[in-house]
């Protein structure tokens, strides 16, 4: 199968093109800088923006897929929450615009699979058990995290449009990202910056980079549509994982830091984001995708990252 990966130099696409090459399928890795491009046997490296309507699907027809996964994002390496609409702008439009354009271009050529990608960290907190795909997404957002998940909804439909399948992945974790060793929050974590606040009563639910890859490989390989959670197999509250995470870097334990004194530092979704997100369940994508993580926990996988120094 030739595919065709847009985002092929972000987190997830680092890991996920050799997966697809082991697997014995060819690889049109996009990107947007020809620095960035992968450059291994099996991959045929494209520069292109997918905002450019007109040179994505020039690409499109020119390198015939038979699938397209989408999972171009330009998120900061360092991300303010109080100003987390401005941070994700850039992301939203290739969420929206980028979308549309990539499945315009699929339907012109012909291409029978796309994937994209999605978030398993944006459901409604009004319940406190880990959440299938059909629960309902956020139903009144932080103001900061609206146009996030305003951008979430419309590559869903998108993607619906087209048939296709939504992975809604956790909180990302591995080599480039923010939870890697040199990662932003890592670094935040190492200098003791990061309170326990309002008890640290959000619930998450990590998923490994390389986990996002194998997931994405099955799904190329399937034909399902909607959407499905490619989390770890163990939801924890912040409370629970951020002292863990702390004691492996060797750092201080974290303080506890009242709600209202923190939303001055970090604004209202700030706030949500350490007190009210929920966890995702994620039976449905192990049944119909035949899938499993390889770091079934958090706790293996952040020990192999950072204190093991292994990269998946």
């Amino acid at each position: 199968m030739r595919v065709l990966v847009a985002g092929a130099t972000g987190v997830i696409g680092r890991q996920l093109v050799p997966v697809l090459i082991s697997a014995g399928h060819e690889v049109v890795a996009v990107s947007r800088g020809r620095s960035q491009a992968p450059d291994q046997v099996g991959v045929t490296a494209v520069v292109a923006d997918i905002l450019d309507r007109g040179a994505i699907t020039r690409v499109v027809r020119e390198q015939a897929p038979d699938a397209i996964v989408h999972i171009a994002t330009a998120i900061p390496a360092e991300i303010n929450p109080k100003k987390l609409a401005a941070d994700f702008e850039a992301t939203n439009r290739l969420r929206t615009e980028g979308t549309r354009n990539l499945i315009e271009a699929a339907s012109e050529a012909g291409v029978g699979r796309v994937v994209t990608e999605g978030l398993a960290y944006a459901y409604d907190p009004s319940s406190s058990t880990p959440a299938a795909e059909g629960a309902p997404l956020w139903q009144a957002p932080p103001k900061q995290f609206a146009p996030v998940l305003e951008a979430l909804q419309e590559l869903e439909r998108l993607t619906a449009q087209a048939n296709g399948l939504v992975l809604r992945f956790g909180h990302l974790y591995g080599p480039g990202s923010i939870y890697a060793s040199d990662g932003s929050f890592v670094n935040q974590v190492r200098a003791g910056k990061v309170p326990l606040v309002g008890g640290g009563t959000s619930t998450f639910s990590f998923t490994h980079s390389y986990d996002a890859a194998t997931a994405i490989l099955a799904a190329v390989q399937s034909h399902g549509t909607g959407s499905l959670n490619i989390v770890d197999d163990e939801p924890a509250q912040m409370s629970v994982w951020l002292p863990v995470l702390a004691d492996i870097l060797g750092a201080r334990k974290p303080k506890g830091a009242p709600a209202m004194m923190a939303k001055l530092a970090v604004g209202d979704w700030g706030v949500a984001f350490m007190t009210k997100l929920r966890g995702a369940d994620n039976s449905n994508a192990k049944r119909s995708l035949d899938w499993q993580p390889k770091y079934t926990s958090w706790r293996t996988g952040f020990v192999s990252e950072l204190q093991n120094g292994k990269n998946g």
